[in-house]
């Protein structure tokens, strides 16, 4: 039984966008606890960035994709 298009909706540009950037945000931060539990003290200024940065930028291009996507309805 073949399931039409409209059953299932292609999630926006920007959700998908959110999730991707939201998933290389968690995984630097447990590339970072991995490191940091293996003993190394001195890690890329880089990798810290992107464990910072990338994971609550995806939480927040996910809201913004939700919001808009319910103020259309």
């Amino acid at each position: 039984m073949e399931t039409s298009p409209k059953a299932h909706p292609r999630k926006p540009w920007l959700m998908r966008l959110g999730i991707g950037v939201f998933a290389v945000g968690v995984l630097a931060v447990i590339t970072v606890f991995v490191m940091f539990a293996a003993g190394l003290r001195d890690l890329p200024v880089w990798l810290s960035v992107a464990a910072g940065v990338a994971t609550p930028l995806g939480i927040a291009l996910g809201f913004i994709a939700l919001v808009r996507e319910h103020r259309g309805h």
